[in-house]
């Protein structure tokens, strides 16, 4: 199963994680969620380990959180700590 957070709750915690936006870098640096890394979820799932340590939990997201939730789910099936951002970067927006 999933793990996910909301945006509400992401923002009391923003300083202090490691995120992960899959979008394309076009979108990625059209706008973002601040503090986020770009890691097209192509790249990441074909050599997770070159982007991800096993040791750390990172919050991922894409544009509406369907993409994100598929990309997590095959990462929690690797072994590593991955959280959803439900909602993605649509849910930023209509919440700043």
């Amino acid at each position: 199963m999933v793990q996910s957070i909301l945006i509400k709750d992401l923002k009391k915690i923003l300083e202090n994680i490691n995120i992960i936006d899959i979008r394309s870098a076009v979108s990625y640096n059209n706008n973002h969620i601040p503090g986020a890394h770009n890691v097209p979820y192509e790249k990441l799932l074909s050599d997770p380990n070159k982007y991800l340590d096993r040791y750390k939990s990172y919050y991922i997201y894409c544009q509406k959180g369907k993409s994100s939730q598929n990309v997590c789910q095959i990462l929690n099936r690797l072994g590593y700590r991955v959280i959803n951002i439900a909602g993605g970067y649509e849910s930023w927006i209509l919440e700043n």
